[in-house]
């Protein structure tokens, strides 16, 4: 007598079920991936950026450009130029005493992160900006004024 091959319907529900599993855990974790990718080009140009400034400063001893009160790197052809990103908006806003200080934030643009705001100091001190209601405060990211955020839950 010969026995009949093949799957059964058991065994291939079980191998989709098996498969839907698989699935519904990694999608949320390759999504997070793609997200902690796209926060990398902020974190690594404002650390660029603060160099440049402490470079500009120990040259020039003001954050300013010669004769204008505005940041060196908020100028057009200056020697500190904004870079321009593919997921963020570098900008520099106005400080009470430009010549001393400085703030560099960078704002996200990218649909998947959007509402997240970087920002360094020239003392260094690095804060993350979570906008309420956005899709990267529903992604488990929130605001840290002492790191910059660059994970779920607040993580630094």
């Amino acid at each position: 007598m010969q026995r009949p091959t093949g799957f059964t319907l058991i065994e291939l529900m079980v191998a989709i079920a098996i498969v839907a599993i698989l699935a519904a855990i990694a999608l949320p974790n390759y999504t997070d991936y793609v997200r902690r990718g796209k926060i990398q080009e902020a974190t690594s140009t404002l650390l660029a950026m603060r160099t440049k400034m402490e470079q500009y400063f120990q040259d020039n001893r003001s954050y300013t450009t010669p004769g204008a009160p505005v940041l060196a790197p908020c100028t057009a052809g200056s020697s500190v130029p904004v870079p321009t990103l593919r997921y963020f908006t570098i900008t520099c806003p106005a400080t009470a005493t430009p010549a001393t200080t400085y703030t560099i934030q960078a704002d996200a643009t990218d649909a998947s992160i959007t509402g997240l705001r970087f920002t360094i100091n020239e003392s260094n001190v690095r804060a993350t900006t979570v906008t309420g209601g956005s899709p990267i405060e529903q992604a488990g990211y929130a605001n840290n004024p002492n790191c910059w955020t660059i994970r779920k839950g607040g993580q630094c």
